[in-house]
């Protein structure tokens, strides 16, 4: 897999806040670490990263037209925080715009705000990596930083686990896709252990 690393950054660049900015440069080096560590495609975990926030200042309007009008995206969507909608856009958009096809690229992108059950190694590795980057400074992410270079799975089902209780606490709807990927990934250690 080949890409005009420079040229992508530029146009990400473009999409958002320098400090968003920033976080992305910050994903894209934890995700390609992490993908060095636990098997894993540098190469696409260092795209991932730096594509997965592409559509994050796009206008609420905007997003809402892409989820409604395109199949590839549930429409369920709508009904939960925006702050979810990014990510299924920016698959569709990064692949539409930007001619990226690889699909285990797009699915990272497509499922890192929400997770899912039975999540692919390079989907932990950006969901982990969104969550853990250098700049994320907020209660528990020093816990999970660590435990992200001792088991990865435990990682992801600590911050999942994380998510799901400052949801709860925020009195917002849970997206089904994330507690599907919570239990699935307990069920998963659970028959490890």
């Amino acid at each position: 897999m080949t890409f005009d690393r420079e040229n992508l950054l530029q146009q990400v660049r473009a999409q958002m806040t320098e400090h968003r900015f920033i976080h992305t440069l910050g994903v894209a080096s934890t995700a390609e670490a992490l993908a060095k560590q636990y098997g894993a495609d540098p190469e696409e975990a260092d795209l991932a990263g730096i594509l997965h926030d592409y559509c994050k200042f796009w206008e609420r309007e905007k997003m809402e037209e892409i989820i409604q009008r395109e199949e590839s995206i549930s429409a369920v969507l709508l009904l939960y925080d925006k702050e979810l909608w990014h990510a299924p856009v920016g698959a569709y958009i990064v692949e539409r715009d930007l001619g990226i096809t690889n699909q285990n690229v797009l699915d990272a992108i497509r499922y890192h705000t929400s997770g899912r059950k039975n999540m692919t190694l390079l989907e932990k590795i950006l969901w982990v990596a969104d969550y853990i980057e250098p700049g994320r400074q907020f209660p528990g992410v020093d816990e999970i930083r660590e435990l992200a270079h001792q088991n990865l799975n435990e990682a992801l089902l600590k911050a999942l686990g994380n998510t799901l209780m400052f949801l709860i606490k925020q009195k917002k709807r849970i997206y089904p896709l994330t507690v599907e990927a919570y239990n699935g990934m307990l069920a998963d250690l659970q028959e490890t252990r």
